[in-house]
């Protein structure tokens, strides 16, 4: 059974940077293309960026220039590099595969940009 634990969100002000971390378990990581994706009160998720295996990337227009995804295969872990953090950006992150089905989802991690 995968596991996905996402870590490294927090408080920051508006135009500070943050580094997500997701690490799975249990799965041939390397084989699939992961995402990441948020979700804002009362909004439904929503994918803001993903990584294809062999490491194409797609970005949501919204993080286009200022957020970057990459992974480490070796140690199932995909990154989420958040830069020029906005307001807007304030949701719970989750990582998942781009692809249906999903992994069940972790927890994720709370992203709270404000002044």
């Amino acid at each position: 059974q995968v596991q996905l634990v996402e870590s490294g969100g927090g408080l920051v002000q508006p135009g500070g940077s943050l580094r997500l971390s997701c690490a799975a378990s249990g799965s041939i990581f390397s084989a699939n293309a992961m995402g990441w994706y948020r979700q804002a009160p009362g909004k439904q998720r929503e994918l803001v960026a993903a990584m294809t295996s062999g490491r194409t990337t797609n970005y949501a227009d919204s993080v286009k220039g200022r957020f970057t995804i990459s992974r480490d295969n070796a140690k199932n872990t995909v990154y989420l590099q958040m830069n020029s953090l906005k307001p807007e950006d304030t949701a719970v992150y989750y990582c998942n595969k781009y692809f249906l089905p999903h992994y069940g989802w972790g927890q994720g991690t709370q992203v709270t940009v404000s002044s």
